[in-house]
């Protein structure tokens, strides 16, 4: 396929896919497409352990990075003054968190039977997660100058504007930026800041999401910022829906949540079978995981702070902060009904585990029955 993007960074299908696992880039990028990995949660030490794990087995095929860089955080509590967008240290961060926060999540724990960390691990557990929260620029800065270290074809933002001397850094090393937005003025101002490529993020998308469907945000973001190429995001774990972003005028597709259910993916058997038995509607959007609106699968977790009368989400990085303890303790005890993940609703198509390469072939084969069905509509008799 030849849309701008695939002539842009050398791809023989628009097909992204945003992952956390390693082997999932790999396989993506092997078969013709493009993967990212998700660098959200990595410490620079094991970003580059990754990335050189990936260079390894990817047979020079092209690959990217994703990183979290907020457009704003919050590193007060509510009754604080604030003090957005300065640097904190996590004490400092810690001792923001509200007391009647704190009790309430431990309130949490307790009513709902949710296992202790072990008192032997406990602080290392901790400590090891609180050293995996990058959501501050400093943090990301450091993962953008450990993936210069390694010959990445596209950096993407997530979660607001870069900084153009980022930007232009990157284009130095001869890099292509991409953003991803839910709004098209926030597609304009990505432009602005120059950067390559543009994903246009609907809300039935899995993570931090904004409230614009896709089918109306795709061709409303392919306008705005014309001839800036589009990829469509948001609702894509099939060939159809590959068809319709196509027709709607984007360049490729950025799937994320089809990938969740694989043999490669990152998770546990556990937390796959709660995504194969979900419905579409299941997957919510919700501030409980890290402060800003996030589409996740519904849990006991999140239906905790969706009570009515339940004191407001905290603000980000706070509410992350505030929740790592209580997540940490339902994943390693499997407190089952209370696990949730980011997800998007294409979740209620993921019935079972298969390949990254099964999805792939079936993604572009329903591809092309779509556009087979289509061309016969048009016809003439």
């Amino acid at each position: 396929m030849k849309t701008e993007v695939c002539k842009m960074l050398g791809l023989e299908l628009p097909v992204f896919a945003f992952t956390h696992c390693r082997d999932v880039v790999v396989e993506v990028s092997r078969a013709g497409g493009m993967g990212v990995l998700g660098a959200v949660g990595f410490t620079p030490e094991q970003l580059r352990e990754e990335l050189a794990w990936i260079d390894e087995h990817i047979q020079g095929k092209p690959y990217g990075v994703d990183i979290l860089i907020p457009g704003r955080t919050e590193t007060s509590s509510p009754d604080a003054p604030s003090r957005a967008n300065q640097p904190h240290s996590l004490e400092d961060l810690l001792a923001r968190i509200p007391q009647q926060h704190r009790q309430f999540m431990e309130d949490y724990c307790i009513k709902n039977n949710i296992p202790e960390l072990p008192s032997d691990l406990a602080a290392a557990l901790l400590n090891a997660e609180y050293g995996r929260i990058n959501m501050s620029p400093t943090s990301s800065a450091s993962l953008v100058d450990v993936a210069l270290e390694f010959p990445v074809s596209l950096v993407v933002n997530a979660l607001g504007t870069p900084a153009k001397e980022q930007v232009d850094k990157l284009h130095a090393r001869g890099i292509k930026v991409a953003s991803l937005v839910g709004k098209t003025e926030h597609a304009i101002a990505q432009v602005a800041a120059g950067v390559d490529i543009i994903v246009a993020q609907g809300s039935e998308a899995g993570g931090h999401t904004g409230n614009i469907s896709s089918m109306v945000l795709w061709p409303q973001v392919v306008d705005a910022v014309a001839p800036v190429p589009v990829l469509a995001a948001g609702g894509i774990g099939r060939g159809r829906q590959m068809a319709a972003a196509l027709a709607l005028g984007a360049e490729g597709i950025w799937c994320g949540s089809i990938w969740l259910g694989t043999e490669q993916s990152e998770l546990g058997t556990a937390m796959k079978e709660r995504l194969f038995t979900a419905k579409s509607e299941d997957a919510i959007q919700s501030r409980a995981l890290s402060g800003k609106p996030c589409r996740m699968l519904r849990s006991g977790f999140s239906d905790a702070w969706a009570q009515p009368g339940t004191l407001p989400p905290l603000p980000m990085p706070l509410q992350t902060l505030l929740t790592l303890e209580a997540r940490l303790r339902i994943e390693r005890a499997e407190v089952t009904e209370h696990m949730g993940y980011p997800v998007g609703q294409i979740v209620g198509d993921m019935q079972q585990e298969s390949s990254v390469k099964t999805v792939i072939y079936d993604l572009l084969n329903e591809f092309l029955e779509s556009t087979h069905r289509i061309n016969q509509l048009l016809e003439s008799e």
